[in-house]
Parts: C-alpha cells; sequence; structure tokens
C-alpha cells in the first residue's frame, strides 16, 4: 500500500454584519450559504434591543469541487451583496485564514511590543507585522531580533503633521490592515484617527482620568490602590475614549511599592492588547456605536 495524500482543507471564511434587527436576517444569510455549498463550523449572534440592531458572525466552509478557483472570495462577495442590501446590513467578509497586515507604533516602553512579536513569532495571532514606528531608537534592537523593518520617525511640535504623514503613508504603501499603538505616547491628531477609524487599537492603563500625566503609578501607589488594570480600545479622537475591546485587573495590595505597582501593569496592559489585537484579527469585534460586541 501507498499512503495517501490527506484531503485539501476545504476553503474556510468569515462573515460578520451588523443591520437593523428584524426577522429573516439568519434565514437569509443560511439560505445564501447553501446555495454555495456552504458549511457553518461557528455562529454567533447578538440583538441589541435597547438600539434595534442585529449583530452576526459567521465562519463557515466551502465544500465544493469548483471552489478551488482563485476567484471564489470575490464571488461569494458578489452572491452576498443582494442579502446585505435587502436587509441593510454593513458587512464584512474575508478569508478565515488571512493574516491582518499590521503595524505597531511605539516609543519607549517595549513590553507590550515584545509580547505581541513574540505571539506573532509562535502564530498565536493571526497578523503579519510588516512593520515598527517609532519616535525613538529605543526598540529598534528588539525588532532586529524579529528581522521586522524599524521605522524610526521622530516626533516634536513642529514637525507632527510631517511625521504623521510618514506614518500614513507607510499604512497604505505596506497595504496595512491594523495598526497596533503598543504605549505609543503620542496623541494621534483628529485626521489621523479619521484616517485609521476602527483599525487602529490602543493600550492604556486603567488609572485614567483619575492619575493623568507622568508617573502614573507612582501617583496611584500614593494614592494606595488595590487594583491594576488596562484598557484596550479603537483609537477615536476623543483621547481614550473610543470604543472598548478589552479590559482587565488583577489586585494589589500595602506591599506593592511604585515599582511593583508599574511591572504588575506592564503584564495587564501586555494580556490585554494581545487580545484585543487576537480577537480583532479573528474578526470577531464589532463596532456598536460607541461600544463593541466581541463574540470570543
Amino acid at each position: 500500500m501507498t499512503d495517501r495524500e490527506p484531503p485539501a482543507a476545504a476553503p474556510s471564511f468569515v462573515l460578520t454584519l451588523w443591520c437593523p434587527d428584524q426577522a429573516g436576517i439568519v434565514h437569509a444569510v443560511t439560505g445564501m450559504l447553501v446555495e454555495w455549498h456552504g458549511n457553518i463550523v461557528e455562529s454567533q449572534q447578538f440583538s441589541d434591543l435597547a438600539e434595534d440592531r442585529f449583530f452576526l458572525r459567521v465562519k463557515f466552509a466551502v465544500d465544493d469541487p469548483s471552489s478551488a478557483d482563485g476567484d471564489l472570495l470575490d464571488r461569494l462577495r458578489e452572491a452576498f451583496a443582494p442579502v446585505a442590501e435587502r436587509f441593510d446590513m454593513t458587512w464584512n467578509l474575508w478569508e478565515a485564514a488571512a493574516p491582518y497586515r499590521t503595524l505597531i507604533l511605539v516609543s519607549k516602553f517595549s513590553h507590550c511590543l515584545n509580547d505581541l512579536l513574540f505571539r506573532w513569532s509562535k502564530q498565536a495571532l493571526q497578523v503579519d507585522v510588516v512593520g515598527i514606528v517609532s519616535n525613538h531608537l529605543d526598540c529598534e534592537p528588539l525588532a532586529k531580533t524579529y528581522d521586522v523593518p524599524y521605522h524610526h520617525i521622530p516626533v516634536t511640535p513642529s514637525t507632527k503633521a510631517d511625521a504623521e504623514a510618514q506614518m500614513l503613508s507607510l499604512v497604505d504603501s505596506l497595504d496595512v490592515h491594523l495598526v497596533v499603538l503598543a504605549r505609543y505616547m503620542q496623541v494621534l491628531s483628529d485626521d489621523t484617527c479619521r484616517a485609521l477609524e476602527g483599525r487602529a487599537i490602543n493600550i492604556h492603563h486603567s488609572f485614567l482620568p483619575s492619575f493623568k500625566g507622568a508617573r502614573p503609578y507612582h501617583q496611584a501607589f500614593d494614592r494606595g490602590v488595590k487594583l491594576v488594570g488596562a484598557t484596550a480600545h479603537y483609537v477615536t479622537a476623543d483621547l481614550d475614549e473610543g470604543p472598548i475591546i478589552e479590559q482587565d485587573v488583577m489586585r494589589v495590595d500595602h506591599r506593592y511599592d511604585a515599582a511593583d505597582l508599574a511591572a504588575a501593569g506592564r503584564d495587564v496592559e501586555s494580556q490585554v492588547l494581545s487580545r484585543a489585537v487576537r480577537w480583532h484579527a479573528d474578526s470577531r469585534v464589532l463596532v456598536n456605536g460607541h461600544k463593541t460586541v466581541v463574540f470570543r
């Protein structure tokens, strides 16, 4: 006997949508998938009764010989368009395994960057890190260990607009799907926030707005805080007030000094940001006004 090649896996896709809540949405979606020999392998839905809005995420495989054609994704999108128009849907349809081309922005603190690069190298995140942008050189050695292009773009009050233009130029030239602010200590302009709407994720400590500015962990220590946490959210023109994707906290006590609090904060920030990036890259996060729906 000779070994046989295992059958090729059927191509898989992820469909996400949101629209006014009404009868027949799921029936219409699944009916279209049946016509295309689609086998649903994961489905999650949510109805926001207060806003009369419906959200759906469906992962499906197309088990059909003709699905080997290279333009299957385009044909699926074309076939779904009438369904979307009928129900006034906002929707996205992507290949399930396609990685998000990701640009990471960082300043001097490297803990979030290091965590993301390690997870990416171990294929724990469905991203392809195509570059790192920083206003400092501190993280360049780390980037070199992962062989990721490092773009040093200094920022001063007089060069801020030009620096953002250079960053956005990289977003376009590198065909970037996702921008991650991994402790990038610069406030993006309103225009840049609008240009990156829905595809830029930021991380910050949970002490806002109580402890703003420099040395927040020292301020927290002086006040005797008992919880250290972090928030990952989409970037908007409202500073640190974009739709929240993920949050977490850890308990601390009187034995923690300011350095201990900062170390605890670094751990939480790294974990929260990596979860937010993973869920976004898996097409599990749908924006619902000032909030999000996260299909974990």
